[in-house]
């Protein structure tokens, strides 16, 4: 369901609180402490007013806030416990379907933080892919409490934008999304290349890569839709798989059997989950190229 500032703005301070509640994970407290601050102008006045009731609270009440996250990839934590939101978010970058290397991994990492600092790792689980978020555990290790206290925040609270953004439609957007594109041009014709079928998979050091989009190529070269759009870019590393022998051979360019280019795979990585990557082919029957564009 989504509702607009306009009916945050009306509601009772009781209704206003329950829509908010678990913007922040089982914290209806924060939407408590706004409530008396409206009305808010837009989605960025009202996450600025939460966002700053949590970085004025008292350092035992972060602590309290940042105990109440779940474990990542944490079986037990999986069966029971996690609000839906939470849920969603874990399961968005496949933390519900680890390979054992992957699963060992997480566990890992997740023993040590927590024998470290005495509460769970946190991270903004939709900016990242599965071999990021572990790169970003063993990073964040060395840190001490204050520094993993404030780091903690600053992830709960990206995670609160993103879920208040699916939540509530307004004027302004939150600074949350990013966008991935490609377009791919036949420099043999010289033309845009139109139906040409691409496939963007994420790759994974420890377990499966799998496909995150299919789409085919339009009359402008370009896919009808982003690769990715509508949310953060997850960091990490991808491939482009596009399939030029079939199109070339479609408009009765003479070909080597079997072709010499068919399949082209580009790889590449994402590093900006809010930034915008577009990844073009440049491509002839015996040639291609690439650049990073934006």
């Amino acid at each position: 369901m989504s509702i607009t500032t306009a009916d945050l703005n009306s509601y009772t301070r009781d209704e206003f609180v329950t829509a908010l509640a678990n913007i922040f994970e089982h914290s209806p407290w924060i939407a408590e402490q706004v409530a008396t601050q409206r009305p808010f102008a837009g989605v960025n006045a009202l996450f600025a007013a939460m966002k700053a009731a949590v970085e004025r609270a008292p350092a035992e009440l972060l602590i309290a806030l940042i105990k109440l996250h779940p474990d990542l990839a944490d079986k037990t934590q999986r069966a029971a416990g996690l609000t839906a939101e939470s849920d969603a978010e874990q399961n968005s970058a496949g933390l519900d379907r680890l390979s054992d290397a992957e699963y060992d991994a997480f566990e890992r990492v997740n023993n040590a933080y927590r024998s470290k600092f005495g509460f769970p790792y946190i991270v903004c689980v939709r900016r990242h892919t599965r071999d990021s978020i572990l790169r970003d555990f063993e990073r964040r290790l060395p840190n001490d409490v204050p520094a993993e206290i404030q780091r903690s925040v600053e992830e709960i609270c990206r995670i609160a934008a993103l879920r208040l953004d699916q939540l509530v439609t307004a004027e302004d957007r939150l600074p949350v999304h990013g966008r991935l594109s490609t377009h791919v041009l036949d420099t043999h014709s010289g033309k845009p290349a139109a139906g040409i079928a691409v496939e963007l998979i994420e790759l994974s050091d420890l377990g499966l890569s799998r496909v995150v989009t299919r789409a085919v190529t339009n009359a402008d070269g370009r896919t009808d839709q982003p690769l990715i759009g509508g949310r953060p870019l997850p960091s990490g590393k991808y491939e482009l798989l596009f399939s030029v022998g079939e199109y070339f051979a479609s408009r009765q360019v003479p070909l080597s059997d079997p072709p010499f280019l068919d399949r082209i795979p580009l790889r590449f990585a994402v590093s900006e989950p809010e930034g915008h990557l577009h990844v073009p082919l440049l491509v002839t029957p015996w040639s291609y190229a690439t650049y990073r564009g934006s």
